[in-house]
């Protein structure tokens, strides 16, 4: 039923849009000179009081609906049904209830079961109905009092523009609340995880071991929550990674702005862009079987030992993922640099060497130093090439070499599974993802700060 109501409201959005132009123009005798505002922003108007109150509407109505209806199939239910029953004993029954309505029935259900099953598709199909009425009431109610409006003296732009505020400040509004929801819901279970493990014991501890028994007669380790080993782990292949991105990123974009032809640069900048649009899980899978059997070969041919997942393989190839981002950066900022600087630099007898290391690239650093700080908060929260190409276990090294574990890997393994949140191998991803969280918001305020110190303005 949604997508009837959806369809059906963009077409009644278009044609108010319409009708809404038509009769600006019609009640000027055509003279569009003669209104306040262009005959487009009286349609684009109406069209927004039609649309958006009923859009609206359908959304609030959809988020509503389903508690609305659960509630009363479960009081329609017999007392004897639900009598004694635990919440997630009945929301077991109100999911075997929906099974059942949606044509999947297992076993031989009781009556009542079935006769609620029965009860459910139809209140959806009223509610359906329902919300099909009360958006088409809402849109044409908008449409009659909007299209009254529209005379000379309108100020149809001015109302527009403030429909438009309303919706980028809701917007803005979402996005805000979005990230307090992320930092109160992490903020929340990592105190939960901290109740039952020592911070001083996760911060400083040397053994990362969160394997703990989940039932009576199970024989685990006692677990050992000691995060040094995977902060150091995660710092390894970060470390790894940026080796690789900044030097290739940033002479990349030295020669692309000061030595490329405009045509050779029409073509490989695009081309050098499309790395950051490969899937992730591409690069995990070139780790694990390209990168990664390679440089054990070669770590043979010197005698080396070297991992099947080690840090090297997995920091390589996230290196090469996160070129774009210093290499993109990197070349607006320098070609924001003005020509002038240039060409005084030149007239004073340095040569274009000089130029680049003297002149744009201390002009250019706030771009860099932002491109820089971005790719490395993106080398620290990547996920699935570590998953992959990285090691499980935590392993206190600074050896390349060697398989390490980082936070990313860490907190997917752990809510893998059917484990309860009250469980602290499970609370432990979330004492993880708000470190992670907090890292990556430093560095980007470290990025803006440096941004802010060193812009400097030319005319």
């Amino acid at each position: 039923m949604f997508s009837y109501v959806f369809f059906a409201l963009i077409a009644l959005t278009l044609v108010s849009y319409i009708m809404g132009r038509r009769r600006a123009v019609a009640v000027v005798g055509g003279a569009e000179d003669a209104l306040h505002s262009r005959p487009t922003y009286h349609g684009a108007f109406v069209a927004a009081w039609v649309g958006l109150p009923s859009f609206l509407l359908v959304l609030l109505w959809l988020l509503f609906q389903g508690v609305v209806i659960e509630a009363l199939l479960i009081a329609s239910l017999p007392p004897e049904k639900t009598l004694g029953l635990t919440p997630a004993q009945i929301d077991l029954l109100v999911a075997e209830i929906k099974s059942i309505a949606g044509g999947n029935v297992f076993g031989q259900p009781d009556a009542s079961v079935i006769e609620a099953a029965e009860r459910y598709n139809r209140w959806q199909e009223i509610a359906g109905w329902a919300m099909f009425a009360a958006a088409m009431a809402v849109a044409l109610v908008g449409l009659a009092m909007t299209r009254v409006r529209i005379a000379p003296e309108f100020r149809a732009r001015h109302g527009v523009e403030r429909v438009l505020n309303v919706i980028m400040i809701v917007c803005s509004t979402i996005a805000i609340l979005t990230t307090l929801g992320i930092i109160v819901s992490l903020l929340i279970e990592a105190l939960r995880f901290f109740d039952r493990v020592s911070p001083i014991e996760f911060f400083f501890g040397l053994n990362w071991e969160p394997q703990i028994p989940i039932r009576e007669d199970q024989v685990t380790a006692g677990g050992a929550f000691g995060a040094i080993p995977v902060f150091t782990g995660t710092l390894l292949i970060a470390s790894i990674a940026m080796l690789v991105a900044v030097p290739v990123g940033l002479l990349s974009a030295v020669y692309l702005t000061e030595y490329a032809k405009p045509r050779f640069r029409a073509i490989v900048k695009p081309i050098l862009e499309i790395l950051a649009g490969i899937p992730t899980v591409v690069y995990g899978f070139f780790a694990v079987l390209t990168v990664a059997p390679a440089l054990r070969s070669f770590g043979e041919l010197l005698g080396l030992d070297i991992a099947p997942n080690s840090a090297l393989a997995a920091g390589g190839v996230m290196g090469i993922m996160i070129i774009p981002f210093v290499s993109s950066l990197s070349d607006d900022a320098i070609n924001a640099v003005p020509r002038s600087m240039r060409d005084g630099s030149y007239g004073l007898g340095a040569t274009k060497g000089e130029t680049i290391m003297n002149v744009l690239l201390p002009a250019a650093l706030p771009g860099i130093m932002g491109g820089i700080l971005l790719a490395v908060s993106r080398a620290i929260g990547e996920t699935m090439i570590v998953v992959m190409a990285a090691g499980l276990i935590a392993t206190l090294t600074a050896n390349p070499f060697e398989a390490v574990t980082t936070v990313t890997v860490q907190i997917v393994t752990m809510l893998i599974g059917d484990t309860e949140f009250d469980n602290p191998k499970t609370l432990a991803a979330f004492a993880l993802g708000l470190v992670l969280f907090v890292v990556t918001l430093v560095l980007n305020v470290i990025a803006l700060r440096i941004v802010q110190k060193y812009r400097e303005k030319y005319e």
